[in-house]
């Protein structure tokens, strides 16, 4: 049991539910872009576009849509958006741009419990005010000691914030969901880890993290009670 640790919360996927949203909304886009027969090259098309956006423009419901239109064009021979797509488009991120935040089973409790005996911090990534409306939604954000939004997580971003709240990197745990982004940056300043998978976790987040002697793997955000 770790005692008195600074731990640094991923939000997304890993205290409430994001990814699965974005997953239902793209299945309902590929019901009206593709027929059956099509639908995986349909899906191909738009996680390309969306690579390349987000490595463009970053994340959130506002660069989404922009992939979604931009992969009814690419689906279309390039050409310019109907009004009644756009708007179709509009109907569909309705789900993502008019929702409660749904935090992920036994977090409320869980997040309570560490507060008490933890430094907690929450680091989080994509547009800024979209994730400040996510936190303030959550329910949790008393909890934390200190919200930070970046545009992305990497080693950088990482050591700066070890350097900015003087941390010790011995004492201090990334916990998340995304081996791209909580995991494999964390670790590579120095700090220690805590995956949890999640089972939506965003294709893009994928990495092969391999073993690590500083990385706990939990199955459940509860778990965390029995370490820390």
């Amino acid at each position: 049991m770790h005692t008195d640790q600074t731990l640094i919360f991923d939000a997304d996927d890993t205290l409430w539910e994001n990814n699965v949203l974005f997953e239902r909304v793209i299945d309902g886009f590929l019901d009206w872009v593709a027929a059956p027969a099509d639908r995986d090259g349909a899906r191909a098309v738009l996680d390309r576009i969306e690579a390349e956006n987000s490595a463009a423009l970053g994340y959130g419901a506002t660069v989404f849509r922009q992939s979604l239109a931009d992969c009814v064009r690419a689906l279309n021979g390039d050409r310019a958006l109907t009004e009644a797509e756009d708007a179709r488009i509009t109907e569909l991120l309705t789900p993502l741009t008019a929702r409660d935040v749904e935090l992920i089973a036994g977090v409320a409790t869980t997040v309570a419990a560490l507060a008490d005996r933890h430094h907690l911090l929450l680091l989080t990534k994509g547009d800024l005010d979209e994730q400040q409306r996510k936190v303030a939604a959550s329910t949790i954000d008393h909890h934390f000691r200190g919200v930070h939004i970046v545009a992305e997580k990497s080693v950088d971003t990482y050591l700066q914030l070890v350097a900015d709240l003087g941390l010790d990197p011995d004492r201090t745990w990334m916990i998340g969901n995304s081996p791209k982004s909580d995991i494999a940056p964390a670790r590579g300043a120095g700090l220690r880890t805590v995956f949890i998978p999640h089972e939506h976790t965003w294709v893009l987040e994928h990495q092969d993290l391999g073993p690590d002697e500083a990385t706990l793997q939990l199955r459940t955000f509860p778990e965390l009670l029995e370490h820390f």
